[in-house]
């Protein structure tokens, strides 16, 4: 606890700085060695040279605490007995955006995937892929996790005869209402919907059930739009996007409108989607397609929340697994992971659409970026 408190002290400086950071997480193993930061001049698009923030091991996907100078990342790494070791790792931001570890937990599951804070930054929700499974934690004042709250196994299968023979949540995010946590499962073809308790830290099954996403498709990561009225689900496998209605008092799924996450007449094959994103003006959706290596740009309906496609733009690399978007609504940074390289792009605030800047950084295996602008 006295360390937490002094790693705090030092991060107050933070509070009166006026910096915009990018969190790169790496598939570690060749040149990189965990978590990056770089600097985005927010006037010209340009970001600073990396540096390494956290020596970790394969931080594929970062979480920022709401309001706290905390970080928290999954972690996949051999141990000294040659054991493989996944856990859920939690940091304090330094001064300088260095990264001080503050301790890990086990991930109750292999392959963890992807994580994610409540509101009110009291619960740590984690999706392991392979593992079938979700977890909970407790996150104390000093920004350390506990132990695990509750862990709740997915079961069944779906169609693809290779990808989904088993239970493969890809994520997990709270609700418009924080009281629910919307898991989509890639292995099940379903968005399940679960009771999350900030008290306890406890999820559990819910009313709302589950919604069905189409045969094969796939889901992977989904995006509210910022009046909770909708959800967008990117479906990997069939490199398509659902959306959803959401229930204003259940929180249930209804759907809406399924389409292509690439642009007319492109061939899905070859291709899986990855990241998806609303604009904080609820007026536009991003898509990351690897393989087509672009990111596709819809306008969202503002009365039904049906999707429109407008553009899709190179990405500035191979395999664009992951990509933020800067508070504000100018700029887009992406990981290209097969490339090798993290790019910015402008957003044009009239249509959304995307242009490349020029800028770019060259981290091996970049997985995914987290924006930190306080």
């Amino acid at each position: 606890m006295v360390r937490a408190l002094a790693l705090l002290a030092a991060w107050l400086p933070l509070a009166v700085m006026a910096e915009t950071r990018v969190y790169i997480g790496t598939d570690t193993g060749g040149d990189s060695q965990g978590i990056y930061v770089a600097t985005l001049d927010e006037a010209s698009g340009t970001l600073s040279p990396p540096r390494l923030a956290a020596a970790v091991g394969n931080p594929g996907f970062l979480a920022l605490h709401p309001s706290r100078p905390f970080v928290y990342a999954v972690s996949a790494s051999r141990a000294a007995d040659g054991a493989w070791r996944e856990e859920v790792a939690a940091f304090a931001m330094q001064p300088d955006g260095r990264l001080a570890l503050i301790n890990t937990q086990p991930s109750q599951g292999s392959g963890p995937c992807h994580l994610a804070l409540d509101a009110s930054g009291r619960v740590l929700l984690l999706a392991n892929y392979n593992g079938g499974n979700v977890v909970s934690y407790p996150v104390r004042d000093d920004g350390s996790l506990g132990p695990a709250a509750s862990t709740l196994q997915h079961e069944g299968a779906s169609v693809h005869p290779q990808r989904q023979t088993r239970p493969h949540p890809h994520g997990i995010y709270p609700g418009p209402t924080q009281a629910l946590a919307y898991v989509p499962d890639l292995g099940l073809d379903q968005v399940l919907i679960y009771r999350l308790d900030a008290g306890t830290a406890r999820l559990a099954p819910s009313a709302a059930g589950r919604a069905a996403t189409e045969p094969g498709g796939g889901p992977r990561h989904l995006a509210f739009a910022p009046d909770g009225r909708h959800v967008y689900v990117a479906l990997e496998l069939s490199s398509r996007v659902a959306a959803y209605r959401v229930d204003a008092v259940s929180g249930a799924l209804h759907p809406v409108q399924a389409l292509s996450s690439l642009p007319p007449g492109a061939a899905a094959e070859g291709n899986t989607a990855a990241e998806i994103l609303v604009h904080e003006s609820g007026r536009f959706l991003y898509v990351s397609n690897r393989g087509h290596d672009s990111l596709s740009v819809f306008a969202i309906d503002p009365q039904d929340g049906t999707l429109r496609f407008v553009d899709s733009t190179p990405s500035g690399g191979r395999t664009p697994r992951s990509f933020g978007l800067v508070p504000g609504g100018r700029w887009l940074v992406v990981a290209n992971q097969g490339g090798g390289s993290v790019a910015v792009l402008r957003i044009d605030p009239d249509r959304g659409t995307l242009t490349r800047t020029g800028s770019e950084l060259r981290i091996d295996r970049p997985k995914h970026v987290r924006i930190l602008r306080r």
